[in-house]
């Protein structure tokens, strides 16, 4: 079975202590879905937080001020990680690459119409269109190592990854009005707009 992941990479937060955050898994990724805990959706926030170089000392840093002070220079948050591809029959996992970032999860509708992709770096996602189907394997992987998805699946697949996003909002609304409340509604449409969840 053919199943994908949304996942964030936690190395951002080793020594993060503004406000609560889970421990971190052993491959330091952390799936996004609505069936997070607050200290995981907590990590979240501070993955993206950090990841822009927004300054939190503590939970009394997260203002409306301080993420439009960001925007209105960056114009963009970004966020490190991506789709996590997995094949549970043969336990072959294609991580996200370096560089590609979750905020460009959307490309993956180019592959489902056909077109090539830069799927990022260390350790390189690669892959290949084969008639129907595209091959993905990871550069560290032998050639044995591979997932292969027939391009006919890759939409539900794409589909699953947006819900699961949406499901993450809901819970960052909650954790937010829960932590932060005058920033909900801002972190919230700036997470939709620029991780493009439901847009």
């Amino acid at each position: 079975m053919l199943v994908v992941d949304v996942v964030l990479e936690t190395y951002d937060v080793l020594e993060f202590t503004a406000w609560p955050i889970a421990e971190p898994s052993s491959d330091r990724r952390l799936v996004l879905s609505g069936q997070m805990s607050p200290a995981e959706v907590g990590t979240a926030i501070a993955v993206i937080f950090s990841y822009n170089r927004i300054s939190v000392d503590s939970v009394r840093d997260l203002t409306a001020d301080l993420l439009d002070e960001h925007l209105a220079e960056a114009e963009a948050l970004i966020a490190p990680g991506g789709l996590c591809f997995r094949d549970t029959t043969t336990h072959v996992q294609v991580a996200p690459g370096c560089c590609f970032g979750l905020e460009n999860w959307r490309d993956w509708w180019d592959v489902a119409r056909g077109q090539d992709l830069w799927l990022g770096h260390d350790p390189t996602p690669q892959l290949e269109h084969h008639d129907q189907a595209i091959c993905l394997r990871q550069s560290d992987q032998d050639d044995s190592q591979f997932i292969e998805i027939p391009l006919n699946e890759l939409p539900s697949l794409l589909i699953s990854a947006q819900q699961q996003l949406s499901s993450f909002l809901t819970l960052v609304q909650q954790w937010t009005t829960n932590t932060a409340p005058s920033l909900t509604n801002r972190l919230v449409a700036a997470l939709d707009e620029h991780l493009r969840i439901n847009k």
